[in-house]
């Protein structure tokens, strides 16, 4: 099946959709805040198509479930980190390492920040090893899926 420009659309706001409903529907509380499968989504976006898509994904839904579940002051962080997490994911060939590696940096890092900025580091150090976890279930998740999609094609 060829794939148009509304084809594209269309399947980058359905994979936010989901990414939403996995983010929002499957979250594990913590003392810091929750850990979503968010990152699979981000990750089977990036890889299946690519930085810019993968960018679109992580922050739009990054920031909706935010918005949803309460966590109003994380907003923009998650738009921004996911969204980061989401570009760097989509490098191809060589340097997809580096950008699996500038992914986790982005995410991680970028959360440990945005709780510093907000709390101070004795509240970002405790978030620093689950957000790690979560990035990289949401790395192994979304490479199954992609690798799964392209069996299938």
């Amino acid at each position: 099946m060829k794939q148009t420009k509304t084809t594209k659309i269309a399947l980058v706001s359905l994979l936010t959709a989901l990414s939403v409903v996995l983010g929002y529907f499957l979250k594990i509380p913590t003392p810091t805040g929750i850990l979503t499968l968010l990152d699979a989504g981000v990750f089977f976006t990036a890889f299946y198509f690519g930085s810019r898509e993968g960018a679109i994904v992580g922050g739009l839904a990054g920031f909706l479930i935010d918005l949803l579940s309460g966590y109003p002051q994380w907003m923009f962080f998650s738009l921004v980190n996911h969204g980061l997490q989401g570009f760097f994911a989509g490098f191809k060939g060589k340097t997809q390492w580096l950008g699996l590696i500038l992914a986790t940096i982005a995410m991680v890092g970028g959360y440990a920040l945005g709780s510093t900025l907000m709390n101070g580091w004795a509240a970002a150090l405790p978030e620093i090893l689950p957000n790690f976890m979560q990035n990289i279930v949401g790395m192994v998740v979304g490479f199954i899926l992609n690798q799964s999609i392209k069996k299938i094609k």
